[in-house]
Formats: C-alpha cells, sequence, structure tokens
C-alpha cells in the first residue's frame, strides 16, 4: 500500500494539483472528461477519510490574464455530477476570494479554484505564486501525470512549503509512475516498443534510451519512410526527414550492435495524395513509386508487427500506425491495439502512452483490454527518455 493510501486525510485540507485541461466546445461543453474521470479516485479517497479537497488546475493557453473561455468555472456543472456532491468555485487561485473559501471548507466539501494560468507566475515557477498557494491546503497531493514534465509553481516549486510527510502522489499519479517504472526498469522479456507517428526527430531520444531495455522496436508511421530512404530505398512522396537520414542509419547501427530486432514495414497503404478520398493500394514500403505516398502500414507488416506483439511479456505502444484520423488508414493502428490487447489477455503487460495512440484505443474499443493507458503524453514520452520529471522529483525529493 502507497503512502496516500496508509495516509488519513480526517479533519485536513489537501490541496490536489490535477489535470484538468479538457477540451470544450463553443458553448463550454466538455467534449472529452478523461482526464476529469481520472482524478475522482484520488479526490474521493480523501473525502471518504473526512478531508476536504482543494483542486487547482490550468485549463488551455490563456495569454493575457482571465479570459472566460479558459475559466474552470465551465466545469463545476460536471464535477459536481462526476463526484455526486456540489462542488465550491473560488473566482481566483491566490488571494482573498481562495483563502476565504478555502478557509471555511469543512469536511466532505470540494472547492475548486480558478485557473492557475491566469497568472503567468504559475509556468515561470515563480517560488512567490508557489507559497501563496501553499497556504490553501494542510498536505499538498500532485495527481497531474500530464504536467509532471514541467517545473510550474503547482507542480513543483510549491513542495518545498510542505513537509516531506505532507506531500504525497494521488492514485493517477501513483499509476501512471509505478506502470512506467515497471516498463522501464522492470520489464520482463521479450519486450516490445512499438513507435510511431510522423517524424524521427520527435522520438529520436526515446527510440535511443529502450535500445538498452528493449528486445524488439517496431517502427510506424510516417517515420518508418525516413528509414527506408535512409538505405536508399525508393519511398516515392512519401513523409521522410531528409536531415534525419544519417541519424536513421546510426539507430540501426547501433540496434544491430545491442542486439536489439528493429522491424520496419515491409508493406504499405499508398496513395495518391493526402486526402479521405484519395486512390489507394498496397506495395512494399521500399518501392512506392513517385507521386504516390505511404499512409498506413500495409497487411503484411500487420502480420508481421502482430506475431512480434504475441510474443512479447512486455509492450510500449507510442504512436499511430499511419492517418488513422482518416478510415481508409486506420486499418494498421487498429490491428496493433487488437495484437496489443491479444497479448494483453495471453498474459503481457501493455502500456499505451502518447496522445494519438491514446485516441487510438479509446476509439477502438481497447482501453480496458490493455494493462494501463497513460494520461501524460509530454510526461510519459520524457519519462521514457530517461529524464527527470520535475514533479515527480519534488514529491520524492
Amino acid at each position: 500500500m502507497s503512502r496516500f493510501q496508509e495516509h488519513a486525510f480526517s479533519g485536513q485540507k489537501a490541496l490536489v494539483r490535477v489535470d484538468f485541461n479538457v477540451p470544450l466546445d463553443d458553448q463550454f461543453n466538455i467534449t472529452d472528461d478523461t482526464r476529469m474521470r481520472a482524478a475522482v479516485p484520488t479526490i474521493q479517497k480523501i473525502l471518504s477519510d473526512g478531508g476536504s479537497v482543494i483542486l487547482m488546475s490550468h485549463l488551455g493557453r490563456p495569454k493575457d490574464g482571465p479570459t472566460n473561455k479558459y475559466s474552470l468555472s465551465h466545469l463545476v456543472a460536471h464535477l459536481s455530477a462526476l463526484l455526486a456532491r456540489p462542488v465550491q468555485f473560488a473566482a481566483d487561485c491566490i488571494g482573498s476570494a481562495a483563502t476565504e473559501a478555502a478557509t471555511r471548507l469543512l469536511p466532505g466539501e470540494v472547492l475548486l479554484l480558478e485557473n492557475l494560468r491566469f497568472y503567468k507566475e504559475e509556468e515561470k515557477g515563480d517560488v512567490g505564486f508557489a507559497e501563496k498557494l501553499s497556504t490553501l491546503g494542510d498536505v499538498w497531493v500532485n495527481d497531474a501525470f500530464g504536467t509532471a514534465h514541467r517545473a510550474h509553481a503547482s507542480t513543483a516549486v510549491i513542495a518545498q512549503y510542505y513537509p516531506k510527510q505532507a506531500r504525497f502522489f494521488g492514485l493517477l499519479m501513483e499509476g501512471e509512475v509505478i506502470s512506467a517504472e515497471r516498463v522501464l526498469h522492470q520489464s520482463e522479456k521479450p519486450f516490445v516498443a512499438i513507435i510511431g507517428g510522423a517524424k524521427v526527430s520527435d522520438k529520436i531520444l526515446i527510440i535511443e534510451n529502450l535500445l538498452d531495455r528493449a528486445t524488439d522496436i517496431i517502427i510506424g508511421g510516417g517515420m518508418a519512410y525516413t528509414f527506408w530512404k535512409a538505405q536508399g530505398k525508393m519511398i516515392g512522396n512519401s513523409l521522410c526527414e531528409e536531415d534525419r537520414l544519417a541519424l536513421a542509419l546510426d539507430i540501426l547501427k547501433k540496434a544491430e550492435e545491442k542486439g536489439v530486432k528493429i522491424h520496419l514495414p515491409m508493406d504499405s497503404t499508398i496513395a495518391d495524395a493526402f486526402s479521405a478520398d484519395a486512390k489507394t493500394t498496397n506495395c512494399e514500403s521500399f518501392g512506392i513509386p513517385a507521386g504516390w505516398m505511404g499512409l498506413d502500414i500495409g497487411e503484411k507488416a500487420r502480420a508481421d508487427f502482430k506475431e512480434v506483439i504475441l510474443r512479447s511479456k512486455t509492450i510500449l505502444w507510442n504512436g499511430p500506425m499511419g492517418v488513422f484520423e482518416m478510415e481508409k488508414f486506420q486499418a494498421g493502428t487498429k490491428a496493433i491495439a487488437e495484437a496489443v490487447a491479444e497479448a494483453t489477455q495471453q498474459g503481457a503487460f501493455s502500456l499505451v502512452g502518447g496522445g494519438d495512440s491514446v485516441a487510438a484505443v479509446n476509439q477502438f474499443g481497447f482501453t480496458d483490454k490493455v494493462s494501463y493507458v497513460s494520461t501524460g503524453g509530454g510526461a510519459m514520452l520524457e519519462y521514457f527518455e530517461g529524464k527527470i520529471l520535475p514533479g515527480i522529483d519534488a514529491v520524492n525529493a
């Protein structure tokens, strides 16, 4: 049992950093409440102990201070429904409005503060701003893995105002850290990393870090064509980072030296335009004719990759296999989701992370069929690149 689970919050005011950066439509309706639902178990644990909860979060990227578009007041009604109790709202996150509302808060009550990023001091990691926030709660709980890679006032700097025994990971953050640690440092072999997306440059650090850990690395998505072109192959009009060709060759060489098998898609679904209604056909990924581009992995690649995934004991998936937002080019990503789910059912541990991969498992209905779905795209990437995340370090320090 973790420190958070063991701690009795009775009579305490818990200042909880959550990630409520959720998408809103033009009428301020929440279009995806995944991040809010993910924070509920942490909030409920504190409340059931007899504590009260003060929630702080950011929403969007407000440029010029308070703006109605980015007000967390739009979340109050839905949060009240999720928690099955009324949620109070403070029209500021510091100052008298916040202090008075926090002071009046009784055990079992919930208070949501206004958007932290209405103050530039939040992203600057301002010490004075962090200190003002810290006066609102007896204990500080960081449950915002999505912002753990940022040294912001509420995610890291604030920790110094709480003794170690009053700093906690929430249940969501705990789950993220445990799952990531299991993959990165306690992985059972064979360990396959499935890396997709458009650019090698976005994933280079994660691939290099995994060369010391994985037995197999599957490379799909647009970045695969840079690897094919680096080997002198014809890729037509497919996406390619010309300035990363030498880097791709270097990765292939390092992998060979370390005994890590790199799997590239042997065939692709190709199109004559980047369009949902383009003409399509299937061909070898290393012989794509001029005027055509690879927009998904092909049938053989799907079968090859499935075979690798099904024999693995640990699976990390970050990035789609193609332009899965268009129906014509989603078969590859869906096939990977199916294979990861099947391998999980057979006893493998699977971690899915990164915005597009998470969107894919949600879209295809596999969220409950993998071991863990990470809520933190950028944070998870940096964690797997081997970086120290300020939000994690602050609790452990």
